[in-house]
């Protein structure tokens, strides 16, 4: 098959795939039954398993994690001595926020202004749809010339790690020449993008507990000691003066020598007020790939409307770690409980909740895997070169897949460009990414077969 039949082949199952990315993103599958029924994600995943039937993939399976969640799994054989490509992506979402400010529905995949909005639309159902393209561009003419596994994961938004340890537990389902996980994004649209590192996570709960019972701010307030105050200064002492993200002992200097990110460019990629600072100090691209940074995440505190005067007994937050590579999540965890517990005032009691852990990860780009990927989007995006960035996120299964399988490559593509807005409100996907990615990834698994 040529280059162009691919691209022409691609175009013209756009919109098949329009539909089916409808059809899963109305799926709430936010993997936490405190938010949404867990029918959402059984749903979901019941989707995506008869859609990697209908393509005639073996051994489809449905399984349970040990995180409780479900994951997809299925085997496409290719031709005899042809290697074996990995593809991932996962099925399950973040919970919309605020759904009322959405432009059009969450769970409603709208079209509006060239792009297609919907929660799970770039990340990371459309990573599931883009996989499907590709192989489906490949058998109309040819057949697929690799053996192909796909594994879609039901928790990663959540961090619990289901499907990491059910791989530990079962080595040889996931063995394959090189991984293509399709979770990341281009630098920019239009630019085609390998993620190369990934900062790791981790995710504690914090509370904070000074009175049996809350008491009245005029009687008491003054001298009873106030959680959430306490709470608020162990959370500001999290950073400097100038935002940087300070846990002692944890090194926050890193350098970063790939790809550069120019901070007016950031500052229109992230929406940044006029006015108003980036934090931090060193290059963007530094603070954002190769250095730690602290969020919090939520606080349970009384809210405004219905607050009473009163002096609060007892105060919780969600704190989040981006840990960088090269850094040990388990001792970054360590560092930012003790730093937690040194910097809580007047004798508060402070206790933990350790929700999920990833570890950072960092590829090698030197294989045949890599020029393989270069090859293909210097097709599919013609007189652009492959570039290669971090992500500030987190893909904990990563160095799962680094630690099972050492010697095999593991490359990071995907539909989460900046103007995506991932995990915010309105979250969206360019369909001509999606279309260009799809070729990418077919003209690779072409360029693999002959290595």
């Amino acid at each position: 098959m040529s280059d162009r039949t691919i691209a022409e082949t691609v175009a013209s199952l756009m919109p098949r795939a329009r539909t089916e990315l409808a059809e899963l993103v109305a799926f709430a599958s936010v993997a936490d039954p405190a938010q949404f029924p867990k029918s959402e994600c059984e749903a979901a995943a019941r989707w995506c398993a008869d859609a990697l039937r209908a393509e005639g993939f073996q051994d489809v399976a449905v399984f349970e994690t040990p995180d409780g969640t479900e994951s997809v799994y299925g085997f496409l054989p290719g031709p005899e001595g042809a290697p074996t490509v990995l593809l991932y992506a996962h099925y399950d979402v973040q919970p919309p926020l605020d759904p009322d400010a959405w432009l059009s529905p969450p769970f409603e995949l709208t079209e509006r202004d060239g792009r297609w909005y919907g929660r799970g639309a770039a990340d990371c159902k459309g990573g599931f749809i883009m996989h499907l393209l590709a192989l489906r561009a490949l058998k109309a003419d040819g057949g697929v010339p690799v053996g192909v596994k796909v594994i879609l994961e039901g928790s990663e938004e959540q961090g619990t790690g289901g499907l990491e340890r059910y791989a530990e537990q079962h080595p040889d389902l996931l063995t394959a020449d090189v991984i293509v996980i399709g979770d990341s994004g281009n630098f920019q649209t239009g630019l085609p993008t390998v993620v190369a590192t990934l900062r790791g996570m981790t995710l504690l709960r914090v509370r904070i507990d000074t009175l049996q019972g809350n008491l009245h701010s005029g009687q008491f307030g003054g001298a009873a000691p106030d959680a959430l105050a306490a709470l608020i200064r162990v959370l500001d002492s999290l950073r400097a003066e100038d935002g940087s993200t300070t846990v002692d002992g944890l090194a926050a200097d890193q350098p970063w020598e790939g790809l550069a990110y120019p901070e007016d460019a950031f500052r229109t990629d992230a929406k940044v007020l006029d006015g108003v600072g980036l934090i931090g100090t060193g290059a963007v691209a530094e603070r954002l790939w190769a250095r730690p940074a602290v969020t919090v995440l939520g606080i349970d505190c009384p809210p405004v409307v219905g607050a009473t005067a009163s002096v609060q007994a007892s105060a919780r937050a969600t704190v989040s770690l981006r840990v960088a590579p090269g850094q040990d999540a388990n001792e970054a965890t360590r560092l930012l409980r003790e730093h937690l517990e040194a910097h809580t005032p007047w004798g508060a009691r402070v206790s933990f909740e350790h929700v999920g852990m990833g570890q950072p990860f960092q590829a090698d780009t030197t294989g045949p895997a890599y020029a393989s990927m270069a090859d293909a989007m210097r097709v599919a995006y013609p007189g652009q070169e492959m570039q290669v960035a971090g992500m500030g996120g987190s893909i904990p299964f990563c160095n799962t897949l680094t630690e099972l399988y050492p010697q095999t490559e593991i490359l990071l593509i995907g539909l989460s460009e900046p103007a995506a807005q991932i995990h915010a409100v309105n979250e969206s996907v360019s369909p001509e990414e999606l279309e260009r990615l799809s070729v990418t990834e077919a003209l690779f698994l072409r360029n693999f077969a002959t290595k």
